[in-house]
């Protein structure tokens, strides 16, 4: 163990909550032994996990440096994000604020309710001392009405006390900024995977059936470290903050951070997991298993890469959307959900895909590319211009994981191409080349893949999970979706479905209003001149919301063609005239199929079953 003391380092950062009130950390760099007489430090301008330039330095306030005889030196800022201290002759101190009001799991946020915060948004690099361990000390701040809070983060202890609070440890500023901090009045739950500690940190009014979390979610850690073969860590922390409606997480090495919504978590004498529960369990499934895939696992041009910049890669379809696959497929893996649940779940993303007309637009290696300024950055149009990399970077992996036990027999799975992955570059550290994917899949499996590949990433075509799933005994159907409501999902036995007229508009969630929030494509929105932004008053003369207007739209579209929508736009009153066209077979439903071929049905046991 290092020792603990500042002075036997080059670097030691004090972190305080100092002004809950004003939401504002104190931040102190003290530098005993500069590297030059000019020293450079940055503020990152994005923090992995989440592709997008977030200019953390705008929060940044009150910078000043002072020598070990309390003299002020000269600051010169650079940019937006780099200043150079002159005069560094011999130890002196950085000294700063930081404006803390990010209620997510990117930045950071502080109140008199609790205080969290990750490095990038927080610390200042220094360069030339980077690469080199450092001190961290965190303290809590001295407002009385924070006095009962604690301290959760994944940081190696050196000398804390029972709250948590006191000295850390990092290996380099890259270990550093990847620990957030949490501090408060949290809920506290252990437990043991292989052996490793594992902890829970819960911040924010819940109520929580404790035994049921502490009986699925080891289960599903279990489960991805079997995929891997092994366990990295000596901990991991689930720093989880509740709020009555939310979504998010961001990856760790030994951590993540997690936004949920209340009622995702399970409550006591539930019987069976409600969807937000799955959801839940499939976001902290999703965040784990990136434990491995992401945080160890890395593009090379992440590696090569840095923070002050956009670090552009073709792979964040494999990185996420492979994460994405496993992350659902570990709960039935696990036992926390069953077959027939998991199907269900499949069917809505085949639907979330099915509805973005943007799949014939844009590639899935050009939304990967693009993600620092088209899918982190969507504006109205998105639907229509781009896909995502999560949900058809899950159906490709899926695509991939059936194609390979079909063509080899059921000998090889996309299980060992990820085990190979991690064996190559996991546990080496060296970044994944851009067709590095491309290249273990065909090296592990033996099977010539080109094809497919091109085909996924490098055209819009729509994927043959139809009949790669009569694999493994699960019949697909796409069908006229009955509403925005409608995901389709997992079912008995298909029934006939008549297409509803609709004008293919998506309404701003959250309003009760009308509210346009994209206009679809060739839709009868479109061709009728809607706009996004337009709030919808009245269908044919009567008074639309958000819940009425399918309703209306297609009561009077049984007795007319064409139809009158008034609307606001801005401030002025416009009418137009639809003509609602038949919904689309944008709707997916799966089902197994029964009877099936004992060779199906295996192939069927092999891809589900458990791997512990």
């Amino acid at each position: 163990m290092p020792d603990p003391s500042a002075d036997s380092l080059d670097l030691a950062y004090h972190v305080r909550p100092a002004f809950p009130k004003a939401h504002r950390f104190a931040i102190e760099i003290r530098i005993p032994r500069p590297p030059a007489s000019r020293v450079t430090f940055s503020m990152p301008a994005w923090i992995p996990g989440s592709y997008m330039i977030r200019d953390f330095a705008r929060n940044l306030q009150g910078l000043s440096a002072v020598d070990a005889q309390g003299q002020s030196l000269r600051l010169e800022k650079l940019d937006k994000q780099t200043w150079v201290c002159h005069g560094a002759e011999g130890p002196f101190s950085l000294f700063y604020q930081v404006f803390a009001w990010d209620l997510s799991v990117r930045a950071a946020h502080l109140d008199v309710s609790h205080a969290y915060f990750n490095g990038p948004s927080l610390l200042l690099r220094v360069h030339g001392l980077d690469a080199g361990p450092c001190l961290v000390e965190l303290s809590p701040p001295e407002d009385e009405a924070c006095r009962d809070w604690r301290l959760a983060t994944s940081l190696r202890p050196l000398a804390i006390e029972p709250q948590g609070f006191g000295r850390y440890w990092a290996e380099s500023y890259e270990d550093l900024i990847d620990h957030p901090v949490e501090m408060g009045t949290f809920r506290d739950i252990a437990f043991e995977v292989e052996g490793i500690p594992h902890r829970i940190a819960i911040t924010g009014r819940h109520q929580l059936d404790e035994g049921r979390l502490l009986e699925d979610l080891p289960r599903i850690c279990a489960q991805q470290a079997a995929l891997f073969g092994e366990l990295p860590i000596d901990r991991y922390l689930f720093l989880v903050t509740v709020l009555g409606e939310g979504y998010g997480g961001l990856e760790h090495g030994y951590s993540t951070s997690l936004i949920c919504s209340r009622d995702d978590l399970p409550l006591p004498g539930d019987d069976r997991p409600s969807d937000g529960y799955r959801r839940f369990l499939g976001l902290c499934s999703h965040e784990y298993f990136h434990l491995w895939h992401v945080k160890r696992i890395r593009p090379l041009a992440f590696v090569e890469g840095g923070l002050d910049r956009e670090v552009h890669t073709r792979l964040l379809w494999a990185f996420e959307g492979l994460t994405s696959y496993y992350d659902e497929l570990a709960l039935v893996r696990s036992g926390c959900i069953d077959a027939k649940t998991y199907l269900g779940m499949l069917a809505e993303t085949l639907t979330r895909v099915m509805r973005t007309p943007g799949r014939a637009e844009q590639t899935l290696a050009e939304s990967s590319f693009d993600a620092w300024t088209r899918f982190y950055k969507q504006d109205e149009n998105a639907p229509n211009s781009l896909i995502s990399y999560y949900a058809k970077g899950a159906l490709v992996a899926l695509a991939l994981d059936l194609t390979i036990r079909r063509d080899s027999g059921g000998s090889r799975s996309l299980d060992d191409v990820m085990r190979e992955l991690w064996r190559r570059h996991g546990r080496t550290g060296l970044g994944v080349a851009e067709d590095g994917v491309e290249t273990i899949a065909k090296a592990v499996t033996g099977l010539d893949l080109d094809d497919f590949f091109t085909q996924v990433l490098d055209s819009t075509a729509d994927l043959d999970l139809a009949s790669l799933l009569a694999t493994v005994g699960v019949g697909m159907r796409p069908r006229p979706n009955l509403g925005g409501k409608d995901l389709g999902g997992q079912v008995e036995r298909f029934e006939p479905v008549s297409p509803r007229p609709t004008l293919a508009v998506r309404l701003r969630s959250g309003t009760g209003e009308a509210l346009v929030q994209n206009v679809i494509s060739g839709g009868a929105g479109e061709n009728a001149g809607i706009a996004p932004g337009d709030l919808i008053v009245a269908v044919d003369g009567l008074r639309a919301t958000a819940d009425t207007l399918d309703r209306l739209v297609a009561r009077a579209a049984r007795r007319a063609d064409a139809i009158p929508i008034h609307l606001f736009r801005r401030d002025e009153l416009l009418t137009l005239i639809a003509h609602p066209l038949p919904a689309p077979d944008d709707t997916c439903e799966l089902m197994f199929l029964d009877p099936v071929a004992d060779e199906v049905l295996q192939a069927r046991d092999a891809w589900l079953a458990s791997l512990g």
